[in-house]
């Protein structure tokens, strides 16, 4: 019985370019209770692979957490098969406002504590006593209403690159970190404010919204499906789009464009560039904005230390990382003291 990959990131790659087929990429989720999170992902894996689905899958006793993409001749057969999954029937299936055949490479079906690392007690409130669940129509109301405060969930290096007008968006690395800055914040405005969430694909937003409400806030409302519904939404409808930017996605594709403004700066010359890269240095990996002249000036890494061991031989760059750690620069996504344009 397979239960890993057999091919390597390049390999499917170059298995994908001679295909020339569509891929969708997609996301789901769901929070149900499941019973051993080990079997079920099993039997999403071995299902999967026969299809050819490739993306980043987390599973726990909570729930699942789904970004993938699966050939376009098979989604038919992708979705019949979620939907014969009791619990998974129907749920809402976000596709990528934009596409590439090889946003994920490889099957990742993961087991974790939590579908989301919230950090959150779950015993210590009713998770399932959550805002209210609002369109994109209903949602470009309430934000023009002078009584809402909105607020963005996700991570500073994703807003950087995009948010809805007026958003207030906490400079903050993970999403536990924003649920303290946001209550302390709004701590004088529980009853007398509309709290309005948002995220990338609404999966943040849903506890979210019960923790807020289990900590006295009365009016809480949360944007159904995140920003790629609502893009699909407004698109569909000729609705007014209020989002800035880009959207941040966690895979090979890093954005999708949601409106053509420019937000954000390069990190190492100012100039306005919403594109993010990691550093070319396999020992630091920085996530970065990084604009075209630079990337080419700095042979896309983030400093002049991490380009002169770039240009060293690949075999003398493992040797310098044999015995040693990764750098903390691979998780702070933006931050870094060599970036004169971002702290």
């Amino acid at each position: 019985m397979q239960l890993y990959n057999k091919l390597s990131a390049k390999e499917r790659a170059e298995l994908i370019d001679k295909a020339g087929e569509d891929r969708l990429t997609l996301s789901f989720y769901k929070y149900a209770k499941i019973g051993n999170p080990e079997i079920f992902r099993n039997h999403l894996f071995l299902a999967w692979d026969q299809l050819e689905v490739l993306g980043r899958i987390y599973v726990a006793h909570e729930g699942i957490n789904a970004q993938l993409s699966v050939p376009a001749k098979k989604f038919n057969e992708f979705k019949a098969f979620i939907d014969d999954i009791n619990f998974l029937e129907n749920v809402r299936l976000n596709i990528a406002v934009e596409q590439d055949a090889k946003s994920f490479l490889k099957l990742k079906v993961k087991v974790r504590p939590k579908i989301v690392a919230d950090g959150l007690n779950d015993t210590s409130f009713d998770v399932t006593n959550k805002g209210v669940h609002v369109d994109a129509e209903t949602f470009n109301q309430l934000i023009e209403d002078p009584n809402t405060v909105l607020v963005d969930m996700r991570n500073h290096y994703e807003s950087e690159i995009g948010h809805f007008k007026n958003a207030i968006t906490p400079d903050v690395d993970t999403f536990r970190d924003s649920l303290d800055i946001i209550e302390e914040d709004l701590k004088d405005h529980k009853e007398d404010k509309k709290l309005v969430m948002y995220c990338t694909g609404g999966i943040r937003c849903e506890k979210a919204s019960a923790y807020y409400k289990h900590k006295g806030f009365k009016n809480v409302f949360q944007l159904e499906g995140g920003i790629i519904e609502y893009t699909r939404q407004v698109n569909e409808k000729a609705l007014e789009n209020k989002f800035l930017g880009k959207n941040f996605v966690f895979d090979h594709r890093r954005s999708e464009r949601i409106s053509d403004d420019v937000i954000s700066n390069c990190h190492q010359c100012g100039k306005a560039c919403d594109t993010h890269v990691n550093c070319a240095n396999e020992a630091c990996h920085l996530l970065f904005i990084q604009c075209k002249e630079c990337s080419k000036a700095m042979d896309t890494c983030c400093s002049t230390e991490c380009q002169d061991i770039n240009a060293l031989p690949i075999e003398t760059q493992r040797e310098l990382r044999k015995g040693s750690h990764n750098s903390n620069k691979i998780f702070k996504k933006g931050r870094s003291e060599k970036l004169k344009y971002k702290a």
